[in-house]
């Protein structure tokens, strides 16, 4: 197949379609553009333009109008091999059935992926310990799971091609694949606002408000202002990631003036606080409005329905392992993929309570 530069939207929604056809995602023609378009989040007229590079590349035929193109051949399978190490936040995640998933399809690519010995939490998420752990471990290629911007910073300067799975990457020359929540917490935010809510507090871990808020932190901080709520260190807490860390974080909040809403990182967070207004006697959402920016597998067994950001990880996987086959091959990729995501309002949400007070 020849190869192909990719840098407009046309051309990276191309190569997206490409790493899928190689992964034989599609079999026989190509699903249509109507199609595409939604499940890209893209215009029609993107996703026209893509599949005409395709077609140029000898990947795509056309029959015809009003009917689908047809497949003529998938990308080449990789024959070289990565021992890939892969890198976590923090030892619990090595059980998730997405990494499980993702070790699972590095390995059906031929590669050789293994978790490293610690993980971030572990190494105290400091640059020179995580430098220690690098090179004593025998690895061609590191995925970074939920970095810090000090983190990904020293894994640019390494010779070893890295992703950043999730974590602080933007503007940084890294791959990475995460999904883009900035929207969608917007959405959860205006939604809070329009039930009153002005004493909301988003717990976040450390590396997405140090050393400066990132990109989600910033979007919440930013609903606020433009809805006339003055945000501070109460909607964007400084807590020490333990459970006594974040009990504590807590029990300050709640002290004087408490949230009437709480926006939490991740699911076991959102577990944590909502056993803790539970020990205090106060109902959800009644008294406090919960919000989750991932939808656990977990929230299926919870009534209400938690009120989350939801979002695929599939394209996610797919995207890991194109990175994969192509740095096998000697290319450099350092293209950053972002997955729509969206606010799923939920039972866990209701209006602020009556007379509570403003901060």
């Amino acid at each position: 197949m020849p190869s192909l530069s990719f840098s407009s939207i046309t051309a990276q929604v191309a190569e997206h379609l490409c790493g899928e056809l190689s992964q034989g995602r599609w079999q026989g023609t190509m699903p249509g553009r109507n199609q595409l378009a939604t499940e890209l989040g893209v215009s029609r007229k993107t996703v026209q333009g893509a599949l005409e590079l395709l077609e140029e590349a000898g990947m795509l035929a056309s029959q015809g109008a009003g009917r689908p193109r047809r497949i003529v051949a998938s990308a080449p399978e990789s024959t070289a091999s990565l021992r890939i190490a892969v890198l976590n936040y923090e030892p619990m995640v090595a059980t998730k059935g997405h990494m499980i998933e993702l070790i699972h399809r590095l390995e059906d690519r031929g590669h050789a992926p293994f978790f490293a010995k610690k993980s971030l939490v572990e190494l105290g998420d400091q640059v020179s310990r995580v430098a220690k752990l690098v090179e004593a471990s025998e690895a061609d290629a590191w995925i970074v799971d939920a970095g810090s911007r000090e983190v990904l910073s020293w894994f640019t300067d390494r010779k070893e091609p890295t992703l950043a799975l999730f974590g602080r990457s933007e503007g940084l020359k890294v791959a990475a694949a995460r999904p883009d929540k900035v929207p969608a917490l917007a959405a959860a935010t205006q939604r809070l606002i329009e039930l009153g809510h002005r004493r909301i507090s988003f717990l976040c871990r450390h590396t997405l408000r140090l050393p400066h808020p990132g990109r989600t932190a910033m979007a919440f901080l930013a609903e606020l202002e433009a809805s006339g709520i003055p945000p501070g260190n109460f909607h964007l807490p400084d807590w020490e990631e333990s459970r006594e860390g974040f009990t504590q974080e807590l029990e300050s909040l709640f002290e004087v003036t408490p949230p009437t809403a709480l926006i939490l990182d991740e699911a076991s967070v959102y577990h944590a606080a909502h056993h803790f207004l539970g020990k205090r006697g106060l109902r959800v959402p009644a008294d406090v409005s919960l919000i989750c920016t991932d939808n656990d597998p977990s929230f299926a067994w919870c009534d209400p329905q938690v009120a989350c950001i939801d979002w695929s990880i599939q394209p996610i996987l797919r995207r890991i392992v194109r990175w994969a086959d192509k740095v096998a091959t000697g290319q450099r990729d350092v293209h950053q993929t972002f997955t729509k995501a969206h606010y799923v309002d939920g039972g866990t949400v209701g209006p602020a309570k009556p007379g509570a007070a403003k901060r």
